[in-house]
């Protein structure tokens, strides 16, 4: 039985969102808790509240990019896009192991720091095959970059 056109793209996005909830599922194992409670924070350091709603937006996003580029699969460089994609999500799911469950804050400092790289070489790759998809990539560039800065702050304030 062949499946209409929008009942393939559905579950297409389905998938992909699927898939950033995995890794966000994953990452939960490894919440903050009583470590992370206990740590000395920089006053703008956001209230843990603002993660969840914040963290939902971006894998919301990060999803429908790639659901985006998926669909342009045949594009010219869609196979790499999403390889660096695929990549960049895999980071993202290790930085919570490192610095939540194993406390290894210079370490996920410096992971972190390739995750962004990642993240923005997603979005130059995106950026000829959806401009959309690339924007929507741009938040989570934002907001890593800032995760890194207080990485990095937590890290030398907790030595």
């Amino acid at each position: 039985m062949k499946l209409p056109g929008w009942t393939k793209e559905v579950l297409t996005l389905l998938g992909s969102v699927l898939l950033v909830f995995t890794t966000a599922a994953f990452g939960a194992i490894f919440g903050p808790g009583e470590w992370y409670a206990e740590l000395n924070k920089p006053a703008w350091n956001p209230p843990n509240w603002i993660f969840g709603p914040v963290w939902t937006t971006l894998y919301l996003c990060m999803a429908i990019a790639a659901w985006l580029i998926y669909r342009r699969r045949y594009a010219h460089h869609a196979d790499l896009a999403l390889s660096v994609y695929g990549l960049q999500l895999v980071l993202n799911a290790i930085w919570t192991c490192l610095f939540f469950g194993w406390h290894r804050m210079g370490l996920a400092f410096a992971e972190i720091l390739l995750l962004e790289a990642l993240i923005g070489v997603c979005i130059v790759l995106f950026w000829p095959i959806s401009r959309v998809a690339a924007l929507l990539f741009v938040p989570y560039f934002a907001w890593v970059g800032f995760a890194a800065f207080l990485n990095f702050t937590l890290w030398r304030m907790n030595l």
